[in-house]
């Protein structure tokens, strides 16, 4: 056996000690020891507990692979998330003020995927295990909107119609103002047999739209999504805000960095999270590389009374970006990019003098790179805001004030 002390979290969420070892499921301070295999400490026994762990609010958090840090005090997990931002900053010798971290409250979740599998008994639905691809049920899941814990047993009866005995099905449930919005992926092929099954599932459960494979299938009423005052109804599966507390605490601080701008540029502007409601009191250029969300966009935004115009466009800014001669007459910026990061089109911000750029990130890694680049061109990193709707996950958000130099 292998005794050591837990110095801090890493990146994922596991206890971190010199070697570097990891060992999941543990805190800072604690003394634990287990089978050491590689980097990984397997079989952790909890030897001396710090006085920051706490019993998991959710019964299946041993087993169930959703969550990483129901163990610790809502405090440490806090603290960790700001953390987690300041180190990624310091690796690039970039200093800022951070405001109070925002967290979404339990059960607050409005879009889930879930795996769903045919069993000799009928079908199973759920999260996967914890390090494994075993399928966990989760009927008292604590992250979950009770809108969405529904469609765990819509999975289930989407398994029973159209999943194979070899593969389970993929079920992204979404939780919308007209009903449970679901597309699923890895299921039978259609045919004329399957898709009659379909709808007559959508129907039974009262599904406001059923997808397969990226194919509507049944549609029992547009599922609507309010973006401020506009409503939008997204193509099948796409990204939207994990919470509506993170939506509004991300929006209220882009709301915030482009206050005093009328003119405003929105990249990766998905289906007009930002977009629209910024269109409240700025003419907005949104671009997004998808054509179905540029085109929900769109319709949002005519749908809506008294919003300034916005024009949309279809590009793909990894491999497009805008060029300064594009944003010359804006008075503001938002990024809001993928995991990836936005480095190309940050590399053509940093030629110019953007007034304000409100950077929105849900990686602190890639979100420091570009940072680096900004501040390295003139930029200043006025402050972060971060945000955590993923609660108890590894997973970081935020929201960075960058102002050019010469306004300041």
């Amino acid at each position: 056996m292998t005794e050591i002390t837990i110095t801090r979290l890493g990146l994922h969420g596991d206890g971190l000690a010199d070697g570097p070892i990891y060992a999941p499921l543990t805190l800072p301070g604690e003394r634990v020891e287990g089978t050491l295999e590689g980097s990984i400490l397997k079989d952790v026994k909890i030897l001396r507990p710090s006085d920051r762990r706490v019993a998991p609010p959710c019964r299946h958090f041993k087993s169930c692979g959703g969550c990483q840090l129901q163990h610790a005090d809502d405090a440490l997990v806090a603290d960790w998330k700001v953390d987690v931002v300041r180190r990624a900053l310091d690796a690039h010798g970039l200093e800022t003020a951070f405001k109070p971290i925002q967290t979404s409250p339990r059960r607050s979740r409005r879009r889930a995927g879930f795996s769903a599998r045919r069993t000799k008994k009928g079908a199973m639905a759920g999260f996967h295990g914890r390090g494994s691809d075993t399928i966990v049920a989760i009927p008292e899941c604590q992250l979950l909107d009770p809108a969405v814990m529904q469609g765990i047993a819509v999975a289930e009866q989407l398994a029973l119609v159209g999943a194979s005995r070899k593969t389970a099905l993929s079920v992204m449930v979404t939780a919308s103002k007209t009903g449970l919005d679901v597309a699923v992926a890895h299921g039978k092929p259609l045919d004329g047999p399957l898709r009659q099954q379909l709808a007559a599932v959508c129907d039974q459960l009262g599904l406001a739209r059923l997808s397969w494979e990226d194919e509507v299938v049944a549609m029992r009423a547009p599922p609507v999504h309010r973006l401020d005052d506009a409503q939008i109804t997204p193509p099948p599966g796409a990204f939207l805000q994990a919470t509506a507390h993170g939506e509004a605490a991300l929006s209220a601080s882009v709301m915030d960095i482009t206050q005093d701008a009328w003119r405003v540029i929105d990249l990766f502007a998905g289906c007009g999270t930002f977009s629209l409601p910024l269109a409240r009191r700025a003419e907005v250029h949104a671009v997004e590389g998808s054509q179905d969300m540029t085109a929900a966009l769109d319709q949002g935004w005519r749908n809506t009374q008294g919003l300034k115009q916005v024009r949309t466009e279809t590009r793909d800014l990894f491999r497009r970006p805008l060029m300064p001669d594009e944003m010359a007459k804006a008075e503001a910026v938002v990024l809001d990019p993928p995991r990836a990061g936005a480095e190309a089109q940050v590399a053509e911000l940093a030629k110019m003098k953007m007034p304000r750029i409100a950077y929105v990130s849900c990686n602190p890694v890639t979100f420091a790179r570009d940072a680096q680049m900004l501040v390295q061109a003139g930029y200043v990193l006025d402050w972060v805001q971060v945000v955590d709707q993923f609660r108890w996950s590894a997973h970081v958000e935020l929201v960075a004030s960058f102002t050019a130099s010469h306004i300041r």
